[in-house]
């Protein structure tokens, strides 16, 4: 019998194991030291895009050889403001032209994509050319950080080092996003939450052989951070306010504004691609086009083209005057949603930081304590809220500014922001490209059902046997005007045999009248049939898998010390665990105010 334990017969087919709480096996080492090497690649990969950035921008606003992150704060508004982003947006759409198009926007939805229909197989063109395309579109003014571009070149360096090895998509998927937790974890110093994005965004699971080796990827780049880049908090900040008692209620009414706006961004952003695609020109010239209004919105406020790192500091520090917060506002919002949208490469975390941040601070002028920390809970918000990763978005405030007393206020700003996104949203601003390429992304986990459930709960226990030692002549008959499709076919002790159906019946006919074969009992025709069964204590996800792996519709159930035959289990009852779910979710009662009810209405009786 198929489907039995391991010491009877299973060929290919599912085995029995043992249940567990988690289905991890000593394979989750392997992929842990996968991971470090990951880890270590993506770090370097990190270095080499901003070592790119900065020279990028220092050789084309300053004409000087440098890799330093500079500000273009200084930069000199004049006709070179505008052309310095057109001609690097024409470089980034060349690239995308003749190199990959998958190096265009932010390219987490691409990566995304990878993952869920690739076989999370990201090719080498990506990881040489993301990088690179996103240094040119970001030296030149893009109002991008460097996080987004190095989750994907991350994430591609994971990808392509699995692709030497005997991998399945799955181990695949966990080293391309161990690349993507470690890029991260090296630009903002963030391990915790490079992993919490890394479940909430890319790995479509919450399991222990994918969560070890992400964290080893992105604890491996935090060890190589301080030698990269330097250690301590990117943003260091600590100046939190007594809260009065509706401090916390202020906090999520900030982080509704937030998601209010994070929704209207969403919107915006693709509306705006809508119209590119509209254009008569090819979308390599998009990129120019988006770059000109990056240019002009350069001379209104050069603070808002590059990274902008230096506008996150001076919102927490609160070193700025309101109207400086409202240009910046302004000028970033519209000059972002014009260069993404037109398909350029960049990223979305610091410009959602930015436009939080200057949120926040500007409802922090009605609310007391400092600007700053308003700010920060702004960029929380409308990070949480955008992508939406709440979690992320808490966590990735406090390790990027080592503030560990804001997370109360913190979490309720985010989850604020959140619940107004998923609300107002049917897709979020990563997952709505993958959707209008035909694909449909859901972002919420749950247990399967069908892992909780056990086959004695939904087989049918009254079943209609045919005797093995049944005349085939009978045997016929008794399907002809039986009312089953198919039926188990046991023995003198009730164990199965074999499955008969009526297809099976008509073929035995048609052989007899041919000649082909001679009649016999039923068990003669059935009893080399390689027959499956499954056992009432089994959960419905392992009678699922061997009812695909033996190709039957329909699986005995068997006593598991006797061998006998208990039930039949079909595809129909199969679907008896997806509606009791469905009745849970759908069905309300209060039980409570039914009980009250029915005591009054004795009472008045």
């Amino acid at each position: 019998m198929i489907g039995g334990t391991e010491g009877e017969r299973g060929g290919a087919r599912p085995l029995r194991r043992a249940l567990r709480d988690f289905s991890a096996d000593r394979r989750v080492l392997t992929l842990a030291g996968m991971a470090v090497v990951t880890g270590t690649a993506a770090s370097g990969t990190a270095w080499i895009l901003l070592t790119l950035i900065g020279l990028v921008t220092n050789l084309a606003w300053y004409g000087r050889f440098d890799t330093a992150l500079t500000s273009l704060a200084g930069a000199t508004p004049g006709p070179w403001m505008v052309a310095i982003p057109v001609i690097g947006a024409l470089i980034v759409g060349a690239m995308a032209r003749y190199g990959s198009e998958k190096i265009r926007g932010h390219g987490i939805p691409e990566a995304m994509e990878a993952i869920l229909i690739g076989g999370s197989r990201m090719s080498p063109k990506v990881a040489v050319l993301k990088p690179l395309s996103s240094a040119v579109a970001i030296g030149t003014g893009g109002p991008f950080g460097a996080e987004g571009p190095i989750i994907v070149t991350g994430g591609a360096v994971g990808s392509l080092f699995a692709q030497f090895f005997h991998l399945s998509a799955a181990e695949r998927k966990t080293l391309l996003v161990a690349g993507a937790a470690a890029g991260m974890t090296a630009i903002f110093g963030t391990p915790v939450a490079a992993v919490l994005l890394a479940v909430e965004v890319l790995l479509f699971e919450w399991r222990p052989r994918s969560l070890v080796p992400v964290t080893v990827g992105a604890v491996t780049a935090a060890c190589w951070r301080p030698a990269l880049f330097g250690a301590g908090p990117l943003f260091p900040f600590a100046d939190n306010p007594a809260l009065p008692w509706w401090g916390l209620p202020a906090c999520a009414l900030l982080g509704v504004a937030c998601g209010l706006i994070s929704g209207a961004l969403t919107r915006a952003l693709y509306a705006l691609e809508d119209g590119f695609g509209r254009l008569p020109l090819h979308w390599m010239w998009w990129p120019a086009l988006g770059a000109v209004v990056v240019g002009l919105g350069g001379l209104a406020e050069p603070r808002a083209l590059g990274v902008g790192y230096d506008v996150i500091h001076d919102l927490l520090s609160g070193h700025m005057l309101a109207s400086a917060v409202v240009l910046i506002l302004v000028v970033k919002a519209v000059i972002w949603l014009a260069a993404l949208s037109s398909g350029t490469s960049g990223g979305v975390l610091a410009p959602l930081l930015i436009l939080g941040g200057a949120v926040g601070w500007l409802i922090g002028l009605l609310l007391p304590g400092a600007h700053g920390f308003w700010a920060l809970l702004g960029m929380a918000a409308m990070l949480g809220g955008t992508l939406p990763a709440p979690l992320t978005g808490v966590v990735f405030a406090v390790e990027v500014t080592g503030d560990v007393a804001a997370l109360a206020p913190l979490l309720a700003a985010t989850m604020a922001a959140y619940a107004v996104t998923v609300l107002l949203l049917k897709r979020s601003i990563l997952t709505e490209k993958i959707a209008r390429r035909g694909q449909h992304v859901t972002r919420e986990y749950g247990i399967d059902p069908y892992d909780l459930a056990r086959v004695e709960a939904v087989m049918t226990r009254t079943v209609e046997t045919l005797d093995a030692d049944l005349p085939l002549a009978e045997a016929l008959a008794a399907i002809e005007t039986g009312l089953h499709h198919a039926y188990p076919v046991v023995d003198g002790a009730g164990r199965p045999v074999g499955l008969v159906s009526r297809n099976d019946a008509l073929r035995w006919t048609l052989e007899e009248r041919e000649g082909e074969t001679e009649a016999g009992t039923l068990g003669e025709r059935v009893s080399d049939a390689d027959l499956a069964v499954v056992h009432p204590g089994d959960v419905v996800s392992h009678a699922l898998d061997v009812m695909l792996s033996a190709g039957q519709g329909r699986l005995p159930v068997t006593d598991p010390q006797t061998g006998s035959l208990v039930g039949l289990l079909t595809r129909k009852d199969l679907l008896q665990v997806r509606a009791t779910v469905v009745r849970a979710e759908a069905e309300r009662r209060a039980f409570y105010r039914k009980g009250r009810g029915e005591r009054r209405a004795r009472m008045e009786a």
